[in-house]
């Protein structure tokens, strides 16, 4: 197999490859959403014992390709395509997720700082090269190899060809974020730099209900939740959860307007567009979960949240009436309440939120990998990130110590 003609091409679009052949290397094992197989954020046969592959809706042809087609990751909006394809005797064995960037703009791991400084030393930081899924700071695979190939050579091939795809592009750097961490040591063997932060993740314990996942808590936090959930409903708000066919055209309306009006006041210009919901209901329904509340007779707020094989990924939140807590619950205590029913071992809640530890979300490493072609400016960053790893190391070992559970219980494995 390692005798094979492997071949390098970037498609400057995802429709350039059919979805059969992405999907085939991105989720091999197929759709597994909710049903506890596999993982969707490491690598399958890992240190789960896992033996199916992992089922992440991010990566799929049909959300990426529902980022491009809504013209919310286009050239104009300065995420252009440059996926990267390589064809092992003619057929696609290994596809990168990859976009040409103008700006550092909905990537959730700041660089900005970086860019600054080179420019001010006469450099040129943009374009740079982004791996990663557009607006979604959700770990998961971003070295994607079908199965019956040489795992190993596709991925080292991938690897080198994005080094390779920097030069050609004559961009300043390549930045692979929210990779699992098999592929973050990897990509350092090929001069990539490594990069650490922290989300807030939960973890399902085997609960059979909420109240088990409260029992694991000390007496004042699980108070307090429960206090929570009970004042977010107070003002006569009902709860509902939307998946497949009960996602309509209405409901998208509706969070759409949420999205505007919460995405507006936080980052100045949601990234998404109003089409990349309708496009995703089309052809994704059943990997999305809609908690949306309801007052009135009408929608006040809602979530997004997309479903992996064990793995809740929490995305967007919005509301046009605002209620103590109801965040919380809408975006928190419904997931954990989905997790469970579901049999998803883990929630991942989004970037960012040090209160979410109180709500059993506890500190997780996240790993990103980022090439940079000017010597200087490599060392520079690079002895940045060795601070920065330790200061997020000791972080999470604090953060860690807040959690709300009893002596014993949810230490992180």
């Amino acid at each position: 197999m390692a005798s094979s003609e492997i071949t390098l091409e970037a498609v400057p679009s995802i429709g350039e490859v059919s979805a059969e052949d992405w999907d085939a290397c991105a989720n091999p094992g197929g759709k597994c959403n909710g049903l506890g197989a596999g993982t969707s954020s490491a690598r399958p046969g890992g240190s789960l014992g896992l033996s199916k592959p992992a089922y992440n809706p991010f990566v799929s042809h049909a959300f990426l390709s529902a980022v491009e087609k809504s013209g919310s990751a286009t050239i104009r909006t300065g995420w252009g395509p440059r996926h990267l394809v390589a064809k092992l005797d003619g057929r696609v064995a290994g596809v990168v997720p990859c976009y040409l960037k103008s700006h550092s703009q909905g990537e959730y791991v700041f660089d900005r700082g970086w860019a600054d400084a080179y420019e001010r030393a006469g450099g040129r930081y943009y374009p740079k090269l982004q791996v990663s899924v557009p607006f979604t700071p959700a770990t998961g695979p971003r070295l994607l190899v079908r199965d019956g190939v040489d795992h190993e050579h596709i991925t080292e091939a991938l690897a080198s060809g994005l080094v390779a795809l920097c030069g050609v592009s004559k961009a300043s750097s390549v930045h692979v974020t929210f990779a699992r961490e098999t592929e973050w040591k990897l990509l350092a063997q090929h001069g990539f730099l490594q990069r650490t932060d922290q989300q807030f993740h939960w973890r399902n314990e085997g609960f059979a209900s909420f109240d088990d996942f409260l029992a694991t808590l000390n007496s004042r936090h699980r108070k307090s939740i429960k206090r929570e959930r009970r004042d977010a409903l107070a003002a006569g708000i009902s709860i509902h959860w939307l998946t497949g066919k009960d996602i309509t055209e209405d409901a998208w309306d509706a969070f759409f307007e949420f999205y505007m009006e919460t995405g507006s006041r936080k980052w100045g210009r949601p990234y998404l567009t109003r089409e990349f919901f309708s496009l995703v209901g089309e052809t994704m329904a059943e990997d999305v979960l809609l908690v949306m509340a309801r007052r009135n007779d009408r929608w006040i707020a809602g979530a997004i949240n997309f479903i992996g094989s064990d793995t809740l990924f929490g995305r967007n939140w919005g509301a046009v009436e605002h209620h103590p807590f109801l965040h919380f619950e809408v975006c928190y205590y419904q997931a954990i309440d989905f997790a469970i029913k579901r049999g998803l071992t883990h929630v991942e809640a989004g970037a960012q939120g040090e209160h979410k530890i109180a709500r059993g979300y506890l500190p997780r490493t996240t790993h990103s990998a980022h090439f940079i072609a000017d010597p200087g400016l490599r060392r520079a960053i690079g002895d940045y990130l060795k601070r920065e790893r330790a200061y997020v190391a000791e972080a999470g070992r604090e953060l860690a110590e807040l959690g709300p559970f009893r002596k014993g219980i949810g230490e992180a494995p």
